[in-house]
């Protein structure tokens, strides 16, 4: 029997029991020392004594990333401000950033979901662990160090971008897991192709995350670097930061840790539970977390939970890869479009590349989408107008919605070290 250092063993009265006395604790927490829950709870007519049963969850006001914006510069506050140790703030937030108060507790909490990661993607203390995404507020780049170190394995702390650096540290330091975004595992795969570092690289493991991927981009960085294994990561700064559930070698969707967080798949519009096995958007609340407690927290996030046990024998539960955002739904012409029903119609055809780009336009009160496209390396160009021609159409028939094709040469479009933009819409500027 494999023995495990961080994963939990959660068999399902088990993870009840967590639940339940990580529920009960994180409201009255939240009640008697946050004056804005308070003030929610008393708003929906609900007093910790209320919550007997993990059920009554539904009886509790959900959280929005309102509360934290109009809560700065610590929202949420649940603990004296002198027991805050560090804050992280979310990436991409515009005007007042969504600050997030971490207590030590937190910290160690934080270190805890991400050395479960490691251990569930299958590294050992000889593993070394080159971090290429962003330190600073964001929480990616503190969360795989905390990790790593706790852990035990040799940590390579390198943040994104440089190229240069990321190849030679990787190549000397004998590097064998990277973390990163997926465009900065594509556009690494990439530089290591072109430069013909292949037989210098011990990369064995991608651990990815931040951004939604195509399954044909992830197929592409795993063959040019030639790895055993890569492993989608979840996460965000609200749930302490990367970590909150991982791939194991399964593929069967991702563990989450169910001892930390109980998440709920609602319907975006009605709030009400869906159907077991049905996509929703993930609606979390906190069992641990001190400083910033989260109740019924709406993250936007896009999933669904996944029944049964997985293959691979770990008993934690699971729920799909994010398949977008609620608020990243394309409206175009009264269809509703999310770029991953895109990208699961490019994975059709293997003469298509990695890398796409949707482009919302208006000419004379009329929206146009272009769809633009890199084709595959070995792909003919001679053949691209036959390509735009059968791609167009499957995906009209797949969305509803025509759409004009563009094909571009391999590396046309931009790549990023973080996350790529995959929606530029043009449509007030026009």
């Amino acid at each position: 029997m494999v023995t495990h250092r961080f994963l939990p063993h959660l068999p399902a009265e088990k993870l009840a029991a967590l639940q339940l006395d990580g529920l009960r604790w994180t409201v009255r927490h939240a009640y008697e020392n946050s004056p804005a829950y308070r003030a929610k709870f008393e708003a929906a007519g609900v007093h910790p004594d209320d919550i007997t049963s993990l059920d009554d969850i539904r009886l509790l006001p959900f959280t929005t990333v309102t509360d934290l914006r109009e809560g700065y510069p610590l929202p949420l506050l649940s603990v004296p401000e002198e027991q805050v140790v560090r804050i992280h703030a979310s990436s991409g937030t515009t005007g007042k950033r969504k600050i997030l108060a971490y207590s030590q507790k937190d910290i160690d909490t934080f270190a805890l979901q991400m050395a479960r990661c490691y251990e569930i993607a299958g590294l050992t203390t000889l593993d070394r662990v080159q971090i290429a995404v962003g330190y600073g507020l964001w929480t990616a780049g503190a969360g795989f160090q905390l990790g790593s170190e706790k852990f035990g394995a040799l940590t390579v702390p390198v943040g994104p971008g440089n190229l240069e650096m990321q190849l030679q540290l990787m190549a000397d330091m004998g590097t064998t897991c990277l973390c990163s975004t997926a465009s900065m595992a594509l556009l690494m795969a990439e530089e290591v192709e072109r430069n013909g570092l292949r037989d210098q690289c011990k990369l064995r493991k991608v651990i990815f995350g931040a951004e939604t991927h195509s399954a044909k981009m992830r197929k592409t960085f795993e063959e040019k670097l030639g790895l055993e294994g890569s492993y989608d990561i979840a996460g965000m700064t609200e749930m302490y930061g990367p970590g909150t559930a991982l791939e194991c070698d399964a593929h069967e969707g991702l563990h989450y840790w169910a001892d930390l967080f109980i998440i709920e798949i609602l319907d975006p519009e009605t709030l009400q539970p869906v159907p077991e096995g049905e996509v929703g958007e993930m609606v979390v609340t906190s069992l641990r977390k001190e400083a910033s407690p989260l109740i019924r927290y709406r993250t936007r996030d896009l999933s669904r939970m996944l029944p049964g046990k997985c293959s691979c024998g770990v008993e934690i539960p699971r729920h799909d890869h994010i398949l977008g955002r609620s608020d990243d739904m394309i409206i175009f012409r009264g269809v509703n479009i999310y770029p991953g029903q895109i990208a699961d119609v490019l994975q059709k055809f293997p003469e298509v590349g990695a890398e796409y780009q949707i482009m919302l336009t208006r000419k004379e009160g009329k929206d146009n989408l272009t769809l633009r496209l890199e084709r595959n390396a070995e792909a003919q160009a001679g053949n691209d107008a036959a390509l735009a021609k059968v791609v167009g159409a499957e995906l009209h028939k797949k969305l509803m919605a025509r759409v004009e094709m563009e094909i571009v040469d391999p590396g046309a479009l931009p790549r990023s070290f973080g996350k790529s933009k995959r929606v530029v819409d043009l449509r007030d500027q026009d």
